[in-house]
């Protein structure tokens, strides 16, 4: 018996000092990234006159460039960084101005990106911006941003090198030289007020011009599920629903709500049947022309444990409905912290009889205690209904 008690003290003191490095590296990291930005994403796009890339920060941040040869690149330093685990680190573009981008760890502060690209140095830009639906973001456009980009491009396997000689063709006609000066004119737009910067934002995010319809679930005689200590869903709903309207309007976006108040959708109010107060609310979006429908509920079970977000779309309907789902239960998950319980198709009236790409997000368990404790605060409000833009954004981004 004594053997036995040795061997267990002996098996339990050898756990204890095998936890203690990883204890340490953990401890080690929180130490680490305190305070630093977390670089969480790379968005590009591209059309026939730019390569856009973007990359998503939780705070504002700054820059630094400098520009290499053998390969050309260009590279920009995010000090006081650290990069996201989840970032895709090398990401193969393949467009007319950029070949490849590449995000690492340079070291313990600073995030690098290369991007190769064989523009000159009037072709491309590097800014950052502040503020929207993602606190901060550093902006690389590459392409036809002055006159004399027309010819750029990148030098990629199984492509020719660009002969050096249509360099030359712009100096040829006199008379069309002398224009040049007006471009850069139209270079200090960005010095005019903030209404320049909000387009510019708006142009990233793809949501200036974009119609959007909120469905906040539930509403007057419907109080929805409720919770442990008695907070209705049809109140957590209206009110990510508006902080939402107010981050997306923002931005640039044009957007309807089905409700706005703790009211029924429908005219009939209280004495409409299911089925015309499911109705009245895909009518807004379908006569209005949104190009998006959000529908928000919170879930609910009869065992309290249960927990999670859950992204819905109905499988018949619009083809990007899916994607749609699945990019704002994610942004949820991002920000809130809960389960994820996948990206689910379903036969729901909202997201079956809406005439666009439609989800409804179940964004957590009313039911469960500490689901609704979240939920029925400030932060957990602004939290998901951040999460929802996020995911929107990165749909038409």
């Amino acid at each position: 018996m004594r053997r036995m008690l040795i061997r267990l003290c002996f098996i339990a003191l050898y756990m204890m000092v095998s936890a203690l490095p990883a204890a340490a590296a953990d401890s080690d990291f929180g130490q680490r990234v305190n305070g630093l930005a977390e670089v969480k994403a790379v968005r590009v796009s591209t059309d026939s006159d730019r390569t856009r890339i973007v990359v998503d920060a939780d705070k504002a941040v700054s820059v630094k460039k400098m520009v290499l040869s053998n390969p050309d690149r260009v590279v920009v330093d995010i000090p006081k960084a650290w990069l996201s685990p989840k970032v895709k680190k090398d990401n193969n573009i393949g467009s007319r101005f950029v070949g490849k981008v590449r995000l690492a760890q340079f070291d313990k502060q600073t995030v690098r990106i290369v991007v190769e690209t064989k523009v000159g140095k009037n072709n491309y830009k590097v800014f950052t911006l502040k503020g929207g639906t993602v606190p901060g973001r550093v902006v690389m456009d590459f392409g036809n941003l002055s006159p004399d980009s027309l010819q750029a491009k990148i030098d990629l396997p199984g492509t020719t090198k660009p002969k050096p000689q249509p360099a030359e063709q712009p100096a040829k006609p006199a008379p069309e030289v002398k224009p040049a000066p007006q471009p850069k004119e139209e270079e200090k737009a960005p010095e005019k007020p903030a209404e320049d910067k909000d387009d510019e934002l708006a142009g990233i995010t793809g949501l200036k011009g974009r119609k959007i319809t909120i469905d906040p679930g539930h509403g007057g005689s419907d109080s929805g599920a409720i919770g442990p200590t008695g907070v209705m869903e049809k109140s957590v709903t209206l009110r990510v629903a508006q902080e939402l309207k107010r981050l997306l309007v923002a931005e640039g976006a044009t957007v309807y709500m089905t409700r706005d108040r703790d009211t029924e959708v429908s005219p009939k109010g209280s004495k409409a049947t299911d089925i015309e107060e499911l109705q009245a609310r895909c009518d807004i979006p379908n006569k209005n022309g949104s190009d998006i429908f959000v529908s928000i509920h919170m879930d609910s079970f009869s065992n309290g444990a249960a927990k999670g977000t859950t992204g819905y779309y109905y499988s018949l309907g619009s083809k990007r409905s899916r994607e749609l789902a699945d990019k704002i239960r994610s942004g949820v998950i991002d920000q809130i912290g809960t389960q994820s319980r996948g990206t689910q198709s379903c036969n729901f009236y909202v997201v079956k009889h809406t005439d666009m790409p439609a989800t409804l997000v179940e964004v957590a368990f009313i039911s469960n205690k500490s689901e609704e404790q979240l939920m029925n605060s400030e932060e957990g409000i602004k939290k998901a209904a951040q999460g929802i833009a996020d995911g929107i954004a990165d749909f038409f981004g």
